[in-house]
């Protein structure tokens, strides 16, 4: 990847990290009875926008989040993981194109906040999700998540994360370091897609199509596990953060 391509990724992973840190922070506050909040990652954005110096955080997690969203697009039209040119290698391309277009569009998000005087956005999904074809939108949306669940729990405990890992050129302390909060990570983020999974599948049968995100994975957790449950969750989504700081440093690590 080119020096300009390089500082973009570094910048974007970073700024995931930084999103994913604040709502693993923030939600395990909530959880410990310490202040904060469960938070989502528009909820992330808001805790920003909140602090001193506001807009310029929104500014630099915004260019950074575009940064991410260009990152995952060259790596899908790039072919930078050499995929087969077959079903699987399609599925796995297309879906760094939704990641990348899932943080664009939060980029997009806090340039709205920055510019705006209200950090009080519509919720376009709830409007998407009450629309006449709303339940079987839902019901997409839920098979979608299930199937990013799936991978999560893949990516924490196969061997060819661990492999990907042992192959990189950094230190032998980095490398155990960056498989065990990666296997953290994976494994709360797997948790809570899921969660949101059955959330979005729920609404469809219910027809109580609303803005789901996921601070209602969290009250879920909360309220069928208990407070302690939510926190080793939300520490494993702040660790998850950590992951892509770290992965921020190290580029040519062969990781989602």
């Amino acid at each position: 990847m080119g020096s300009k391509k390089e500082i973009l990724s570094r910048i974007g992973m970073a700024s995931k990290g930084i999103v994913y840190l604040l709502i693993g922070i923030l939600t395990a506050l909530a959880a410990f009875g310490k202040g904060g909040n469960k938070t989502s990652s528009k909820g992330a954005l808001k805790f920003l926008a909140e602090q001193p110096y506001g807009k310029v955080l929104l500014l630099i997690i915004g260019i950074g989040l575009a940064g991410y969203l260009f990152y995952r697009l060259y790596q899908a039209f790039a072919n930078l993981k050499n995929h087969e040119n077959n079903f699987k290698g399609y599925i796995m391309r297309g879906s760094y194109i939704i990641s990348g277009l899932v943080y664009g569009f939060l980029s997009f998000t806090a340039f709205k906040m920055m510019m705006e005087s209200s950090s009080n956005n519509s919720n376009w999904l709830a409007n998407i999700l009450n629309s006449d074809y709303g339940n079987i939108i839902a019901i997409i949306i839920a098979i979608a998540i299930l199937g990013k669940a799936l991978y999560e729990f893949y990516s924490a405990y196969s061997g060819k994360f661990k492999d990907e890992v042992s192959h990189t050129n950094i230190s032998y302390q980095a490398k155990k370091v960056l498989t065990k909060v990666g296997k953290v990570g994976f494994t709360s983020r797997g948790i809570v897609a899921t969660i949101l999974a059955f959330l979005f599948f729920k609404a469809s049968l219910q027809n109580s199509n609303s803005d789901i995100d996921r601070t209602d994975a969290f009250n879920f957790l909360q309220n069928e596990f208990g407070s302690i449950v939510l926190a080793l969750v939300a520490i494993g989504v702040a660790i998850y953060g950590v992951f892509m700081l770290i992965k921020s440093k190290y580029p040519d690590i062969n990781l989602n």
